[in-house]
């Protein structure tokens, strides 16, 4: 008997397809389930069911700081790399020069390099110029803002990237011919084709620079936490659902944003 690939091939994809979601799944279900058990030990099957660390998770003002810290430097940072992300897309899209690939690797190397060898090798870098200058770049947002803006520009440049790829040239010099200066026509007519990308870079540099630890643990200032770094601090002395509150709080949020973003940009045409 053989068997039909045509028939049976959409189905068994399918199927394999909803496997592998579930599989990436379950951990996140589980996370939110455990945030609404009622015991402070983890036990199954559950005693009951409360909300309860919820209000504990935001009442505790080591998590609602973190909370502030990490939406401060992800927004500060995000705003930087999108910025500096479009120039050096354009740049390398549109432009050929003596260097430019290496100028492109330098720019996405941070994809390839672990996060702990970046946190060490800032902390070092920082030390130099603190010792050096007489400027401790750890003292305030400055070099954790510098440290996540480093961390998430490759990001952008991609997204970028990739929507310049589709775009024709002719269209940004035509709009000169007919008077406009080269800023113009940037702002007027490439600008608005490659909304999808840099919406996109937005996003996943908001997503990517919130839930840092690695390079966050070895750059933060005294008194200056953020959010994954309180969880694992808190994580050192409990284990109930709080923690489990905290990271259910966190999806909704993500979630939240890439349903607006989506809204407006459908993600899955630019990722």
């Amino acid at each position: 008997m053989v068997l039909r690939t045509d028939r049976y091939g959409p189905n068994l994809l399918a199927a394999f397809s909803a496997l592998v979601l579930l599989f990436m799944l379950v951990p996140v279900i589980f996370v939110v389930w455990v945030a609404f058990f009622d015991s402070p030990f983890l036990t199954f099957p559950p005693e009951g069911y409360t909300t309860r660390w919820f209000g504990e998770a935001v009442s505790r003002p080591e998590f609602l700081n973190g909370f502030i810290t990490s939406g401060i430097v992800a927004l500060a940072a995000s705003v930087i790399s999108v910025a500096s992300g479009v120039c050096a897309a354009v740049t390398l899209s549109r432009y050929k020069f003596p260097g430019r690939e290496v100028l492109r690797a330098m720019l996405l190397s941070p994809l390839i390099i672990p996060n702990i060898v970046l946190g060490v090798a800032l902390y070092s870098f920082f030390i130099f110029i603190a010792d050096n200058l007489l400027f401790d770049p750890t003292a305030s947002y400055f070099g954790l803002i510098a440290a996540h803006s480093m961390l998430v520009l490759p990001w952008s440049v991609r997204l970028v990237s990739a929507n310049l790829v589709g775009l024709d040239p002719s269209l940004e010099e035509a709009a000169m011919n007919l008077g406009a200066n080269r800023a113009t026509a940037f702002f007027r007519i490439t600008l608005p084709q490659i909304r999808g990308g840099i919406v996109a870079a937005i996003l996943f540099s908001l997503i990517i620079s919130f839930e840092n630890l690695e390079l966050s643990l070895l750059i933060v200032s005294p008194g200056r936490t953020t959010l994954p770094i309180a969880i694992l601090q808190y994580l050192e002395f409990n284990m109930d659902p709080t923690i489990s509150a905290v990271s259910t709080i966190q999806i909704f949020v993500i979630a939240a944003l890439l349903l607006i973003s989506d809204r407006f940009i459908k993600l899955s045409k630019v990722v």
